[in-house]
């Protein structure tokens, strides 16, 4: 969750109280607000637009990118907050580079999240709990409660070291391979796309996989969702 806070630079400033996860009144609200905001865009973008000239522009936008890598069935070009009605190629480049980065982001959070959820631990560490338990830091030895801001200095050394496109040479909003080829400049147009294609899909089932997850552990039926529990 705190990976996915931190992996936008559109976000600048968050304040985030400290809550207790034990008070049923905060934990009911925090996760109508986790679930709400999985929802609300879905919600949005089956509603009719009220403005004409809202419409016009979804549609000479979706003209435009109606080929772009994600617009695919059943949605097609799916733009629920006309992020990018204006139909600029750059401002579109920026989100969809925000969207891989969260996706990317998310497809490690809900990895991490199941293994731990399984009980699986570094050495020294099997006295931190899973999920949001991971932030009850009571029972845990000071050498363990160190690792924490070496973990956020970690986040931030990627997030602005090495998630970038440092030599601005990238074929794609999101390509930070910054001179290391892995192959990639070998494999043909179509096999890029592909591969493309699936991370794309891959990181938005991740975002709402994660987003889920957050949500039923909050509401306090993960179990039956899941054969372990944090």
């Amino acid at each position: 969750f705190f990976l996915l806070l931190c992996s936008s630079r559109t976000i600048h400033t968050l304040s985030i109280p400290i809550i207790n996860l034990s008070n049923t009144k905060h934990t009911m609200k925090l996760a109508a607000l986790v679930t709400s905001l999985v929802v609300a865009p879905t919600a949005l973008a089956f509603a009719p637009s009220a403005n004409p000239a809202t419409s016009r522009q979804q549609l000479a936008a979706a003209s435009d990118f109606e080929n772009e890598i994600g617009t695919q069935a059943p949605l097609g070009f799916y733009d629920p907050f006309n992020v990018v009605a204006d139909g600029s190629v750059e401002n579109f480049g920026r989100w969809r580079e925000i969207e891989l980065k969260h996706g990317r982001v998310a497809m490690l959070a809900f990895t991490g999240y199941i293994t731990t959820l399984a009980g699986a631990r570094l050495p020294g560490m099997e006295s931190v709990g899973a999920g949001f338990k991971a932030f009850d830091l009571t029972n845990v030895s000071p050498e363990v409660r160190g690792v924490f801001p070496l973990a956020l200095f970690s986040i931030l050394c990627l997030e602005f070291g090495v998630m970038i496109d440092a030599t601005g040479e990238s074929e794609f909003p999101g390509d930070y391979r910054n001179g290391f080829d892995f192959g990639w400049d070998k494999q043909t147009d179509e096999w890029k796309k592909n591969k493309r294609t699936i991370e794309l899909n891959n990181g938005r089932a991740a975002q709402m996989g994660i987003a889920g997850i957050m949500t039923h552990e909050l509401m306090g039926n993960l179990g039956e969702l899941l054969p372990v529990t944090p």
